[in-house]
């Protein structure tokens, strides 16, 4: 595969890798098997379990097992066509992934913070009308 689609895929595959790894640890959606995962995670007594547990709750840990899904459904290699083309890709991914994350986060803190300091401004408005 060409150097240029290599690249091409690698910034794709690393959008639903993101999405599915943000959406399983912070969405509403899966809230309550999370919140068991963390209860878990933290009350099991084996260090294995608790970390199995806590893999579901971390967004970067979630991710790595994405990654490796999505190396085997998609056959994605990065640079070289052998075992170390799929070291190289899924390492790459999953940083590029949690690149992704970690923007998303930030759009969402601040569009967070716009509506609050709306909100703030909307009260203040109201409060001045019932006044006068």
């Amino acid at each position: 595969m060409d150097i240029t689609i290599q690249i091409i895929w690698l910034f794709v595959l690393a959008i639903p890798i993101a999405c599915i790894s943000w959406t399983v640890t912070h969405e509403e959606i899966f809230k309550e098997p999370r919140e068991w995962c963390v209860k878990h995670s933290k009350n099991e007594k084996t260090l294995l379990g608790r970390k199995l547990f806590y893999l579901f709750t971390c967004e970067y840990c979630f991710s790595h097992y994405v990654t490796i899904a999505f190396l085997i459904l998609c056959n994605y290699k990065l640079f070289l066509n052998d075992w170390r083309g799929y070291i190289l890709a899924g390492f790459s991914l999953v940083f590029l992934a949690n690149v992704y994350m970690s923007l998303f986060a930030l759009l969402r803190q601040a569009i967070k913070k716009e509506k609050v300091e709306i909100e703030k401004i909307e009260q203040e408005t109201d409060t001045e009308k019932l006044s006068n």
